[in-house]
């Protein structure tokens, strides 16, 4: 799985935390846990969250697509 992680975001360049767990039929978290890897490596980065309003909740951030993680080349 690691490695089907390292061509789809080598692939995409960045993609959402969600995007990535439904590519692998894994949960959210257990994403995470493996894009990890590649970050401790130097391949993956995670960008700041999105932004999707400006009501300060927090819900937008704990949202899987407001993940985004991308492929450090």
């Amino acid at each position: 799985m690691l490695s089907d992680i390292r061509t789809y975001l080598s692939a995409r360049g960045r993609a959402p935390l969600s995007d990535i767990a439904n590519r692998l039929g894994v949960t959210p978290d257990t994403a995470r846990g493996m894009l990890q890897h590649w970050v401790r490596k130097g391949r993956v980065c995670r960008l700041a969250e999105c932004k999707a309003c400006s009501r300060g909740c927090g819900d937008c951030a704990e949202s899987a697509a407001n993940e985004i993680y991308e492929w450090v080349s």
